[in-house]
Parts: C-alpha cells; structure tokens; sequence
C-alpha cells in the first residue's frame, strides 16, 4: 500500500499499488487476506473505492471486534503489504456508456464506497446522466467522504439524512430512510431511473421495497449489502 488517508475518526482510505491490477469497474469488490504468524488467516471483503482509472484504493471502518479491519486501519502503514484478490463482481457495476437513465444512488453509512466510485468514473468520463445521492449517516461527522461529495459537480445532487446528531441549526432530513424520504426525493419512474443501493442489509431491503413500491421496476434496483456489524 502507499497512503492511508483518515476519512472520519473510525474510516480509513488506503490507497494500493498493485503492479498486476488488470483493472476494475465501478461497483466492483475485492478481497484482503492477513495471514498470522501462526498461520492463521481471515479474510474480508471490501469495495473499492476510486474509478476505473484510478490506482485501486479501499475505504475500511474499524470495527472494535473485528480480524482484519483493526489492523488495517490502524496498523498498516506506506509500504507495508497485503495479500489480495479481485476484482470481483458484474453485477453492482455502472457503465458510464449506459448514461441514458438518471442515477439515484442510496447509501447506509460505509455503503457510500462503492457510490464514490460510481461518483467519480461519471465525473472522469464527462458523463452529463444525472444523479441524486441519499445518504444516511449517524451525524455529519459520520459521513464518509464530506468534502469530495459536498463538492459535487453540476448533474449531482446529494442529499443527507442524519439519524442520531444533527447539528445546531440543521435543517437538512433526519431519520431513517423510509417511504416517504424516497417518495420525495427519488426520481420519478418514469424517468427509467437506474438505482444502486449500499449498506447494512435490513437497510438496503427496506429502501429497496420502497423503490419497488414507487413503482420502480426490480430489474433497476441494484443492490449491495453487509452485515449489520461489519463487512463490505
């Protein structure tokens, strides 16, 4: 690895040098392998985090109870290596080609990952689809990437709900994601909206009933989840 950049107070960027990187999709996944020096070994899966492009990089919050992401974000330092497989995955892919349905895009805390990545290959291939971005996070100190998305560039719209802190002042959305934030703020389906959903699992089932319950059609609504105590 070559840079590990903090994000927020438990959310690491670490970018990758990998020689052999055949390349990737945005949407795509791969694995990280630790082995100890007993010979133990686990394993995770993580998304990644820039665009096809772009040196690979991965996002990792820490989890207090998990194997791999305490030593990631808090052991590995430049230059230090890791074992590692991917990419992975054709299904939760974007194709900037495929830039004739707007996107709504929906992310539950660490789920915002695989978005970025979709976020920035529109941006590095000049794509003029539109976008909204739902994002629900514990507070504003929770939300990963702030800057980056608060810069969005015109054709992207992001759009917050804060479910535990919000601000003094805040007059943003609060609260889970439910039927009626998706009904006010989701493109309309006739518009042929394509929708990537990221998060925890009861997260990602919920917003995607609402979506299919907006009359938007399951075949557009592309989901990808984790548990609900860590994972990818």
């Amino acid at each position: 690895m070559t840079a590990v950049t903090s994000e927020t107070r438990a959310v690491r960027t670490i970018a990758l040098d990998l020689p052999e990187w055949p390349g990737h999709r945005a949407g795509q996944h791969l694995d990280v392998r630790l082995t100890a020096e007993d010979g133990y070994r686990a394993e995770r899966s993580y998304s990644i985090a820039s665009a096809p492009g772009e040196p690979p990089a991965i996002t990792v919050e820490r989890l207090d109870d998990g194997e791999v992401s305490p030593y990631l974000t808090d052991e590995l330092r430049p230059g230090d290596q890791i074992e590692v497989r991917g990419p992975i995955g054709g299904y939760f892919v974007w194709e900037a080609r495929n830039d004739f349905s707007p996107l709504m895009l929906v992310a539950g805390g660490s789920g915002i990952v695989p978005l970025r990545s979709i976020l920035r290959h529109r941006e590095r291939c000049a794509s003029s689809v539109p976008v909204r971005l739902l994002y629900s996070a514990r507070s504003l100190a929770d939300v990963i990437y702030r800057a980056e998305l608060d810069g969005q560039s015109d054709g992207v719209e992001v759009i917050y709900t804060l479910t535990r802190e919000q601000p003094e002042g805040w007059t943003g959305h609060t609260g889970r994601v439910d039927g009626a934030l998706l009904a006010e703020v989701a493109w309309p389906p006739d518009r042929l909206p394509l929708s990537f959903i990221c998060g925890p699992t009861p997260f990602v089932e919920a917003v995607a009933a609402g979506l299919v319950g907006l009359d938007y059609p399951p075949a557009q609504v592309k989901t990808e989840r984790f548990g609900a105590t860590g994972g990818r």
